[in-house]
């Protein structure tokens, strides 16, 4: 298998992108990325998007964005899973190179979601959960979120200000993010006086709707462009049962926990050697739950780990360290290229503000769906 390489990444600010399209944000990107290589056009382009269909009655992005950017001629494929459909378009494009099938291939992942009213929004994020058995009943995804929050408190006896922390922190590195789309720090009386959304979840415990896009290439050599090399030594894809009621154990993410194990092997890595972790954090119930997942505390213990402050960029376990899903933003089909975006960030050590001391390996893990498609990746700075 070849060794791959992140030769060049971009991003867009995420905000309200009320002068752009979809097209524009995502050729914005794509753009960024390529000049940052500087080795020309890539031999494919990958798209990760979830609503482009319903919320911007667009189908075939990918081909859409090869015509805007002048891919002619060349494979252009679009992938969808949900909110983790960045990553998995990263990982698509990362098999391609790395069977030999192809040499470079550019990945954006993209999505354009305050253009449309707040009630199809919400709509097009519930198709991520079983239509038969939950959408169709009024369960909003939020909701489906509550439920397991409410579950979790139940079982390990926390308290909802026990993860004020996860969002505290977040917004707090945001404040040194300019492509972040909240920058300014909040305070725990802020976070427990902020409006229910879903009981238990408030606005403080959830990520924004957001337009975004960011982009990575990906090539078989070493970048030449004076930052250090940064590559991809596992990535790991795995999915759980798409309705939350049909699963053995609600309070755990076990495809977020075999995904992480995988990701574990194929590196030859265990927690302890991760110096960055980018984690899923569209609820401060997903931030709990992917630190448990991924082995950095045992099930029940993901509070515990944000009150005792050991999730700041300089602390035990780095994570959300330009902001996360909560501060920097969840444009949902962007939010996996942004992650790993920032991780390649940290590992070339130009985080700015918040950069983590000297870091080798980096990991993202996105999650689609309440935890039904998880992917995770390493980076290994070199």
């Amino acid at each position: 298998m070849n060794k791959v390489y992140i030769a060049g990444i971009g991003q867009t600010p995420v905000s309200e992108s009320w002068d752009k399209s979809l097209k524009e944000l995502a050729g914005d990107a794509g753009l960024m990325a390529m000049n940052d290589a500087g080795i020309g056009y890539p031999d494919a382009l990958f798209v990760g998007n979830m609503m482009a269909i319903t919320a911007n009655r667009q189908a075939q992005l990918a081909t859409l964005m090869a015509d805007w950017l002048g891919f002619h001629h060349k494979p252009a494929i679009s992938i969808e899973t949900a909110c983790s459909s960045g990553s998995a378009a990263f990982r698509m494009a990362l098999m391609a190179i790395a069977s030999g099938e192809l040499e470079s291939a550019l990945v954006i992942g993209a999505e354009k979601m305050t253009d449309s009213p707040g009630d199809e929004i919400t709509a097009s994020l519930a198709t991520a959960a079983d239509a038969e058995l939950e959408a169709d009943f009024g369960l909003s995804f939020v909701g489906l979120n509550a439920l397991l929050m409410r579950r979790y408190m139940y079982e390990y006896s926390w308290e909802h200000k026990d993860f004020a922390n996860f969002s505290i922190n977040a917004h707090a590195n945001a404040v040194h993010n300019p492509n972040a789309r909240f920058q300014e720090p909040i305070t725990l009386e802020s976070f427990r006086k902020s409006p229910m959304i879903s009981d238990p979840i408030n606005l403080m415990d959830a990520s924004p709707v957001s337009d975004g896009a960011a982009a990575i290439v990906l090539s078989a050599h070493p970048i030449r462009n004076g930052n250090k090399n940064v590559s991809v030594i596992a990535s790991s894809s795995m999915t759980d049962t798409l309705s939350l009621q049909n699963r053995k154990v609600s309070t755990r993410l076990t495809a977020a926990e075999s995904s992480a194990k995988a990701a574990y092997g194929q590196a030859g890595l265990s927690p302890a050697d991760i110096g960055v972790f980018e984690y899923h954090d569209a609820f401060s119930i997903m931030a709990a739950l992917s630190l448990e997942s991924a082995g950095f505390c045992q099930p029940g213990e993901g509070p515990k780990l944000a009150i005792e402050n050991k999730i700041q960029f300089d602390s035990d376990i780095p994570v959300a360290t330009m902001g996360g899903l909560k501060a920097r933003g969840h444009p949902v089909g962007a939010t996996g290229i942004y992650q790993l975006v920032e991780a390649t960030l940290q590992l070339q050590e130009r985080a700015g503000a918040t950069q983590v001391k000297r870091p080798k390996y980096a990991m993202t893990q996105n999650i689609g769906g309440s935890g039904s498609n998880i992917i995770t990746h390493i980076l290994q700075a070199e």
